[in-house]
């Protein structure tokens, strides 16, 4: 698993290089892209009628990101990290919060995500971590659980 500092550093780098990736590639192909309102109706995943699913690494990641061990549990239909329809982990949001647009292209949509999933399996395999594809709400509850290897946030993971 990631516990060691070196391999947690390497997911770290792994992650944020997807990351960049995938927002170079959104910012390249705007027109089918689509524009985000940021009204936040999709993060209230039970009215808007779409399911959010997330990975152990992007999780490890955004732990990392905000310097906390547990992340925050989702109660309701809606995103926890989203206040007064403003996401507060913007710059750390996970590949799906990236792709997703309401008013994007379906089919390109489609391609990133397979394209990002078929990276992040990758890097469970490569840093020996469980892969699991899941839906937000299960993905926190569990984090403890899944992720308990990657340690205490290191300092040094915050860094942009």
């Amino acid at each position: 698993m990631v516990g060691e500092p070196q391999r947690r550093r390497r997911l770290i780098e792994e992650i944020a290089a997807l990351y960049d990736w995938l927002d170079s590639r959104l910012q390249r192909e705007s027109q089918r892209a689509g524009r985000c309102k940021a009204c936040g109706a999709c993060c209230d995943f039970g009215a808007y009628g779409h399911r959010l699913f997330v990975t152990p690494p992007e999780l490890i990641y955004l732990a990392a990101k905000l310097d906390v061990a547990e992340l925050k549990a989702m109660t309701s239909g809606s995103c926890p990290y989203q206040e007064d329809k403003v996401c507060t982990i913007h710059g750390y949001r996970f590949a799906s919060c990236r792709i997703f647009c309401c008013n994007g292209d379906a089919d390109f949509q489609s391609e990133l995500s397979e394209a990002v999933l078929k990276r992040l399996k990758a890097i469970c395999e490569e840093l020996d971590i469980p892969y699991r594809y899941q839906e937000l709400a299960a993905a926190l509850a569990g984090f403890s659980d899944t992720c308990r290897s990657a340690g205490a946030p290191d300092p040094a993971d915050r860094a942009d």
